[in-house]
């Protein structure tokens, strides 16, 4: 049977008992009709409401015969309607099935149609990266010949040429320029000016983009340039605050460039090694460094007091060309079994204030570290602000033929741009005469002073006492971490804490400009010392003002800073003077002023003992 016969059949079916229903419900009518009639009297008579009542019954009869033949005539037209919706359910399913295989092919031709165009992407791809390859393969070629290229003759290497001005300046304004200044260099016959101005350098743009914000070069700059950046090792001795920074770090950056330029490849180890006394100082350098370096070199920075995982790191990451690091903390990783920090690349080295660190005992730290660097074509830089017999045997070791340049005199002398203030006092009245200087010094809350302490513990209560008196300071000393010390330094400079205690540790690791003032509460242990602390102020060519407490403790230091006084120009209060002006031959020529005075001709007291039991 098909499934048209079928749907006709449940069609009948459901007309039949569509039927019988019906004539259930007629039956069901026609009976409760015959119960609700009404009731003949006996004798034959009809009341009139009984008479009414039959009325309503014949009328309720009609209108059910006629509803009767509504429903026959509603059940005839809906058997007629199934009946067509049977024809109409039948044509709709052929339709059905004729749409539905219709969408089956196309379906199957879109899956043909994508398999056939993602066979012709990969073909492409396949060819592309055939194309590609043998392009990659003819680029490494070409590079690799370039490369050799480069070796023989390097196209970008930088270097430095006398500037046409400078070689027609008269001998005589050379000379004026030396004597105004105090700069003696020892190479006399050489025909190397000193740079006056930046433009005369010719350095690479972005570095004299760079310089362009400062008016002109320092003093030391100017003389050292010309020969760091010919390739010459060079001595540079100068008072602290005069620029050393760029006078080795520009010269040690366009030493990584002309590298790179000859190897046409980013060197895997470092090319520069700066050595610097303290941390402070060796975070500064680096600071310096990584605001002229760009995307040229990448430095790091190395000191003790800070875990070593950090520095460790950097050194293995294969991309560091300039290391600044304190000795200590640098033999650290050199002897360190993981092999972090190898230095055989090196070929320029700084020692930067070379004097400083010998005084504190690296000297043989220094040596070791030497002589893991490279021996030959190495070029080296060093600095001082003094030139005793130890740094001039260091000098000896480890620079060949070089250049000495003095910017100033060799004796003992202070920044004459600094105004020096030495007031005597008594001792016990040095903490609350500092309060007054504070409150006439600092009235704007807003300038930098700095505050020098002899050792630790006084900075420490140096720092709580100010605080005590309303004014917002901190401190840097050796009993602090190198994190607290590190916060110390930024927020003085950045001037949100403008007071700093700080003792001689640090005394040669802050460069910050616009120290307006410097304090020295207690006198240091050395007047080289007393030079190096006002040295923090009258920086780039600024005013500064230096006030010095001095005691009767520090008599022995008298007929000294007498001397560093009048070289100045600065004048000398008569209570100094009454101290004596005689300078006591105190200096070892390895370690400085650190030898006792002592009296031969004065006796020593006699103490006798009485066996008596009578007192």
């Amino acid at each position: 049977m098909s499934k048209e016969d079928q749907l006709v059949g449940q069609a009948a079916t459901s007309n039949a008992a569509t039927k019988k229903e019906k004539k259930k419900k007629v039956k069901v009518n026609t009976d409760a009709m015959d119960v609700d009639s009404p009731v003949k009297e006996s004798k034959g008579k009809k009341r009139p409401r009984e008479e009414n009542a039959a009325d309503d019954v014949k009328a309720d009869t009609k209108d059910k015969k006629k509803k009767k033949r509504k429903e026959r005539k509603s059940d005839d037209e809906e058997e007629e309607a199934v009946k067509t919706g049977v024809d109409a359910n039948v044509d709709n399913d052929s339709d059905n099935k004729r749409d539905k295989k219709k969408t089956k092919d196309r379906k199957e031709k879109k899956k043909e149609e994508k398999k056939k165009t993602a066979h012709a992407v990969k073909e492409n791809e396949a060819k592309v990266s055939d194309v590609e390859e043998e392009q990659q393969v003819k680029h490494k070629m070409t590079k690799s010949n370039n490369k050799k290229d480069k070796k023989e003759a390097p196209r970008d290497e930088w270097s430095y040429k006398q500037d046409k001005s400078l070689s027609d300046l008269p001998q005589a304004t050379v000379d004026d320029f030396y004597t105004k200044h105090t700069v003696k260099i020892s190479d006399n016959a050489t025909s190397l000016r000193p740079i006056l101005e930046f433009s005369q350098a010719g350095f690479p743009s972005d570095l004299a983009k760079d310089l362009s914000r400062f008016p002109k070069p320092t003093v030391i700059q100017s003389a050292c340039w010309p020969f760091i950046l010919s390739g010459e090792d060079l001595i540079g001795v100068a008072a602290t605050g005069s620029g050393k920074t760029l006078a080795f770090g520009i010269p040690a950056l366009i030493h990584i460039r002309n590298r790179v330029a000859r190897q046409n490849v980013q060197p895997r180890k470092p090319q520069v090694l700066v050595l610097s006394p303290t941390r402070e100082l060796a975070m500064q350098i680096q600071e310096q460094v990584e605001k002229f370096s760009g995307s040229l070199a990448k430095s790091v920075v190395i000191y003790g007091g800070v875990p070593k995982f950090e520095q460790k790191k950097a050194l293995k990451s294969g991309a560091v060309n300039v290391i600044v690091a304190t000795p200590g903390r640098l033999i650290d990783l050199l002897e360190d079994e993981d092999g972090c920090c190898d230095l055989s690349d090196v070929s320029f080295l700084v020692l930067d204030e070379a004097d400083r660190m010998l005084d504190l005992g690296f000297e043989e730290a220094i040596r070791k570290i030497v002589g893991q660097l490279r021996k030959e074509g190495r070029q080296t830089v060093m600095f001082s602000a003094t030139w005793p017999p130890a740094i001039q045997k260091i000098a000896e070791q480890y620079l060949k033929s070089p250049v000495n340049i003095t910017v100033g005199s060799q004796k003992l002398s202070a920044n004459s741009s600094i105004e020096q203030r030495v007031e005597v006092v008594d001792t016990h009245n040095k903490e609350s005469r500092l309060i007054e200087l504070l409150r006439r010094y600092h009235k704007s809350r807003e300038n930098r002073i700095l505050i020098f302490a002899l050792y630790k513990k006084e900075a420490a209560r140096l720092e709580a006492f100010v605080r005590r008196n309303g004014f917002k300071v901190a401190a840097i000393h050796g009993d602090l971490g190198q994190q607290q010390r590190t916060k110390a330094i930024e927020n003085f400079k950045k001037g949100t804490c403008p007071l700093l205690i700080a003792t001689d540790v640090a005394a040669r690791g802050i460069d910050i400009p616009n120290v307006e003032y410097v304090i020295n509460v207690t006198f240091p242990l050395t007047v080289e010392d007393y030079c190096h602390r006002i040295g923090r102020t009258g920086r780039a060519g600024k005013r500064g003002i230096s006030h010095t407490f001095f005691t009767l403790h520090d008599k022995s230091h008298s007929g000294a800073l007498i001397n560093v006084l009048k070289g100045a120009g600065q004048t000398v209060p008569a209570e100094l003077l009454k101290f004596g002006t005689t300078v006591k031959k105190k200096v070892d020529p390895n370690y400085g002023a650190f030898v006792k005075d002592v009296d031969m001709n004065k006796k020593g007291k006699k103490i006798t003992f009485n066996d008596s039991d009578s007192e």
